[in-house]
């Protein structure tokens, strides 16, 4: 079937899209679920990676301010990460932000994440904020 990165469609494609999200970026804070959601879902634009099945990857593009887009939640299947899933989603999020206009892609970036970033040439500016007090995050940026 071959990689494909989409907008998941079902029903059980957005339940397993939000479980993802829920079980690489909330599980292991020990939030409960629901907190893997919030008020820009309903805006933002969904990357989902298909490599046959399941969900390997997603991603969500947000417009910023001016010509900036911001990219949130971007998580691996755990068993999956090193195959250049990160990679390619974040690629997808880059292309669709530059075709939407957007001459430059900003991040949070979580401490264990920063060189995944940097081999992506983004820059990395400054500490940004302490997600929930425990997980330091840091702003990054890449000029699309």
């Amino acid at each position: 079937m071959g990689i494909e990165i989409r907008l998941p469609q079902t029903e059980e494609e957005w339940q397993d899209y939000y479980d993802l999200r829920y079980r690489i970026l909330r599980e292991p804070l020990g939030k409960e679920r629901g907190s893997e959601k919030n008020e820009g879902d309903s805006i933002g634009i969904h990357f989902a990676l298909y490599d046959g099945q399941p969900l390997k990857a997603i991603a969500r593009l947000d417009q910023s301010e001016g010509k900036i887009a911001q990219v949130r939640f971007v998580a691996v299947e755990d068993n999956q990460q090193g195959k250049g899933y990160g990679r390619m989603i974040m690629e997808a999020t880059e292309s669709m932000a530059k075709s939407n206009g957007n001459s430059k892609m900003i991040l949070h970036a979580r401490d264990y994440a920063v060189d995944f970033y940097l081999k992506l040439n983004y820059k990395l500016i400054e500490p940004s904020y302490k997600l929930f007090d425990v997980l330091q995050h840091y702003l990054m940026e890449k000029e699309l």
